[in-house]
Order: C-alpha cells, then structure tokens, then sequence
C-alpha cells in the first residue's frame, strides 16, 4: 500500500514543480467560518484544522450521499457496511464513531442511544454546506467532540425577488434513481427555501461469507429516502433577524441480519432562532431545537420487532461582545433534554446536560490571533466536566501562516453503555482526551498548501469485557498523525491532493485500534473546456483491522471515478459519473460488500 500511496504522490505532484497558474477555484478558501467558535470568523484566523463543502462543490463532485461527499476529506476515516443507506461510521483523526459531534442547523442531531449519527440518511440534496472541524471542540459544544465536529448547514433563500428554481432526475446502476425540486428568494425582508427530494436503489448483496443461519441472504439489499426541507426568515429595519427550519427524511432500509430484515426510519430536525443587536457592541442570538432519529425494525416476514425513538431538545444563547476591534468575546449557554421511547426496557429514558462557556478571539501585535474558551458541563448522568481550549495563529509575509492549539474534550457515555439490559453500567465515567497539534500553511499565486501534526490521548475509553460482557472504563488510546493537503492549478487543470498518516493505538496492547486505517491519500483534478467540465478523483487507503485483537485484516485498496458535464444553456445541463471504474473489490467492514463498477446519469434545470 505505501508504494501505491508514494507513486500516487509522485504522479500528482511532479507537474507542480514545472509549472503553475493562478486559479480562483483550485485554491479559494472558505473566508469565514461558524463551527471552529460558533460566530463568523475569517478561516485564516484561526488555528484549528477545517474543511469546508459548498453547495457548488457537491454539485460539481456529483455525489448522490453525505458518506460520498464526506470519503476522502483529510482527517475522516469511513467505514460502511454495504451500500445506500446501509450503516456508516465516521473515524474522525482515529477517535471512535461516536466521539463526533454532528449538529445540523446548529442542533445536535444523533440517536440517544448509540451517540452515533445516521450518516447515511442525511439527504446531500438538502444541503447547502457542511463544515468539518478537526480536533477537541467540547470547550465550545461539551460533551461528543473528541475528534471534532461536523456541522451541516441545509438550503437557505435565495438573494433574487424572482423565485430560483432548480430541478435534478437521474438514475443509474443498481437501479438507482433520484428526482429533486428546489425554490428559494426573497420577498421584501423575508427569505425563503423550499426543497423536496426522493432517491432510491435496489442496491448491492451487502453482506456475504457467512451462513444463512446468521443472516446471510444472497439478495439485494435495497433503500428509498423521501426528504423535505422548508427555511424562512425575516430581518428588521433594526438588524434583528428571525429564522425557522426544518428539515425531514423518513424511508426504508434493508439489511442481512439473523433477526432483523428492514429498518423504518425517520430522521428530522426543526427549530428557530432569534438574533438582535442590543447595542454597538452586544449581539444576542437565541436558539431553540428539536432532533428526532427513530428506527422501527421487522423480521423477514413483516412482523414488527423493536422500536428506538430518541428525542433531543435544545436550546442555546449566545452573545457575541465586541470589547475591541481586535478583541471578540462570545459568552453562551447550552441546554440539552434526551428522552427515549423504545421496545427495550432502559433503567432511565431522559437526561439533562447544561453548560455554559466563554471564547475569545484576538488579534494582537498586528499578524498574531489568539483563541481561548472554557467551558462548564453539568450531565445529569455523571456530574460536571470543565474543558478548555487554546489556539495560536502567526500570520507572515509571503502567504505564509504557523499555527498550534491544545485542548481537552469528554464524551458522556450513551444511554446503551449505561442503561442496556444484560450489558450497561450506570457507573461509567465520561471518556477524556487531551489533544496538541501544530503546523505550517501557505497561501500563494501558485498554490494553496496545509501541513499539520497532531497527537491525542484518551482515557477512560469505554471497552465491553469480562463474562457476561459489561461495558467499563479500562481503555486507553494514543493517536498521532500528519495531514498534508495541497491545490494548485496546472496547465489549466485544477489539483487537490491531500494525505493521512496516523498511528491509531491501543496504549495497553500496543495493537491498532480497530477499523483504522494508517494511510490514505485522496486525489482530485478538473478542468471545464467551454460549455464541457471534466473531472476525476482517485482514493487510496491502507489495510485496516477488524477487531482489536488485529487478527481479522482487510486488505488496502485504490478506486478511482470519473466524471464529465455539459451545460446545454443557461437552465439545462447533462451530468454523468462512473464510479470505481476499475471495479475493485474492497471491505470496510468484515463480510461487508462495497460497490463495484457502476454509472449514474442525471439533467438539471435551472431558472
């Protein structure tokens, strides 16, 4: 695997030192940013690690799913088990699936039970832009963001009094099909977005090499999504604004298990939020949400088996404090309420968690900027929780930026490790990390480049062990890594490579931790040729583990996928995109299938 990571390197880098060009689109970056401290701030600013999806870029990219759009993004490890809507976890710079914080509008979304988010349900359609902050966040966000967050931002109004109309169809292998309709502008003061969206697939045999007593089935394992997204807002002569949305998708998926055939779910997030300037100096922004992620299970032959309803209410306060015009303050306050409503029997079915936190941002000696929060968590499952963060960013001449940032985070156990009938331990403690990374950036005429080093403790990991397994804190975790990305444009061809090196391990076995993978480079080129665009991207991962006893080892692997477009006029383009072309077959999970070679064609309408 390291040969094929070298070579794809040296292929992708050698015309970079022959010549470059400027390019508006290969190397623009994101010029401000909401997740790293939940106001707007200039990326450039700022120590932390990001990486930022635009509508622009999903519809370029031509991905179909949030895990397609999310492969490949440095610092992010996905494993799937079989294909649309099958379960995804997200590794985030190797911490486990369920130390990402994931909000959506600013609500934290997620199931109660497996402090896990259906990656795979969130429908790419209705999505306007998706933020991805790698490292502790918890001084900001408490409890989940060990590994960082991700924040997806849905369809928002449109700018124009005439409506904007946007409609997309298509289908490809697997029998897949997507049809969406979309309308967003503005009337008067208010804004509006309106958007409606069905995929579906007949899908792959997810799941194979195992017997038809534990579930294997040799049939497709299909999935059908139906989403909604409505968004409207209004702002005042005064400059206070009020915002509501909402955003649902609710369908089937079917799956091999010895129990269970086919999940029901359902997937929804509303809420408003109200922001007034109360002063020259003081904005208040107040928020309030709910979060919904419900599962209904059934056998093979339709009869009903389990329910997992979980409910998250939120609420949220902040104040954004201009002290000085080189000095921000943002104070907050966060209130959360889970409930579940399941077939399983829970010793407790709600929680309350509050916090309240401080962050400060700085710019000082002219090409200094500073940043500093703490925060205070009181968890009604273990008790209170202090976490802090800070972060330095020394801006040079010439482009050139060093940066370095240290802080801690905690993730509160689940309601499964706690409470589950036959394994849960009402007595755990929080799992705790404590994370430092440093680096260099450059932002050039001829190139955008980032190279950073980190490294992470954890402990207090939650394992299952003994006989009958219960869930304990005996773990421990250290993870270092370098990521390396680097855009350019090349004779008119736009690049972006970017890198992973990590060393995931088990601090008591010395084993890597399991499902990790310890190389990975990703690697984009494009060009557009008058009314025709042109694009391919390749994908090259190391072998991973299994299990945490390293025994069960899946294999490394490279795809790569092409895509092309053709915009007719100003309204109407043809799309089309061949995955995997070379048809490798390849696992993320054990006996779990990935797709092969497959094709997906798509028309679009504009107005």
């Amino acid at each position: 695997m390291q040969t094929i990571l070298y070579r794809s390197l040296f292929l992708a880098s050698t015309p970079f030192t022959v010549l470059a060009a400027t390019s508006d689109e290969a190397i623009n970056l994101a010029e401000t940013v909401v997740t790293a401290t939940r106001t707007e701030t200039r990326q450039n600013e700022l120590a932390t690690a990001m990486t930022v999806y635009t509508r622009q870029d999903i519809e370029k990219l031509q991905v179909r799913t949030l895990p397609e759009l999310l492969k490949g993004t440095p610092g992010v490890d996905m494993v799937q088990s079989g294909g649309y809507g099958k379960d995804t976890n997200v590794y985030l710079r190797g911490t486990n699936s369920d130390h990402v914080l994931v909000l959506i509008d600013g609500i934290k979304a997620g199931s109660v039970t497996t402090g896990t988010s259906a990656f795979q349900f969130i429908p790419i359609d209705q999505i306007e832009r998706v933020e991805i902050t790698r490292g502790p966040q918890s001084s900001l966000y408490g409890s989940e963001a060990i590994g960082g967050v991700i924040q997806i931002f849905t369809r928002k109004g449109g700018n124009s009094e005439r409506p904007n109309i946007a409609l997309d169809a298509g289908g490809g292998s697997y029998d897949t099909y997507n049809g969406s309709a979309a309308v967003n502008g503005k009337w008067g003061k208010a804004w509006y977005s309106l958007s409606a969206a069905q995929f579906g697939s007949q899908g792959i045999n997810a799941l194979s090499g195992v017997s038809v007593a534990n579930g294997y089935n040799p049939d497709r394992d299909g999935y059908n999504n139906t989403s909604l997204n409505a968004k409207t807002g209004y702002r005042f002569d005064n400059g206070a604004e009020l915002e509501a949305f909402f955003l649902r998708a609710e369908g089937e998926t079917e799956i091999d298990n010895s129990t269970i055939s086919n999940t029901e779910f359902v997937n929804q997030t509303l809420g408003a939020t109200a922001s007034a300037n109360f002063s020259d100096m003081w904005r208040s922004t107040l928020r309030v949400g709910q979060s919904v992620d419900d599962a209904d299970q059934f056998r093979h032959n339709g009869q009903f088996t389990s329910r997992f309803n979980t409910t998250r209410w939120n609420a949220s306060w902040l104040n954004e404090l201009a002290l000085h015009k080189d000095h921000q303050l943002t104070l907050g306050t966060d209130y959360r309420f889970d409930e579940i409503d399941s077939t399983t029997r829970y010793a407790e079915t709600s929680r309350y968690d509050v916090g309240a936190f401080a962050e400060l941002h700085s710019r000082v000696f002219d090409k200094h900027f500073l940043n500093a929060s703490l925060r205070w968590d009181e968890n009604q499952a273990f008790g209170d929780s202090i976490t802090g963060n800070f972060g330095w960013r020394f801006n040079w001449d010439y482009g050139l930026s060093a940066f370095a940032s240290f802080g801690n985070a905690f993730k509160a156990p689940t309601f499964n490790q706690l409470y589950f009938p036959g394994f849960g331990n009402a007595g755990l403690r929080p799992e705790k990390s404590t994370s430092f990374e440093a680096g260099f950036a450059g932002r050039h005429d001829w190139a955008n480049w980032e190279l950073r080093a980190y490294h992470t403790n954890i402990e207090d990991l939650i394992v299952f062990s003994g006989t009958p397994s219960t869930a304990r804190n005996i773990g421990k975790a250290q993870i270092d890594g370098i990521e390396a990305e680097v855009s350019t444009q090349i004779f008119g061809w736009n690049n972006k490579l970017s890198m992973n090196l990590m060393t995931p391990k088990d601090r008591q076995t010395n084993l890597r931790l399991p499902r990790r993978v310890t190389e990975s480079l990703s690697y984009d080129v494009s060009r557009s040729f008058g009314d025709v665009d042109i694009g391919a991207s390749v994908l090259a991962q190391g072998e991973r583990f299994d299990n945490s006893t390293n025994t069960v080892r899946l294999g490394s692997f490279m795809t790569a996928d092409l895509r092309t477009a053709y915009r007719i006029d100003k309204n109407w383009m043809l799309s089309a995109k061949l995955n995997n072309m070379f048809d490798k077959r390849y696992q993320t999970v054990n006996t779990y299938n990935s797709f092969g070679r497959n094709f997906y064609f798509s028309i679009h309408y504009n107005y």
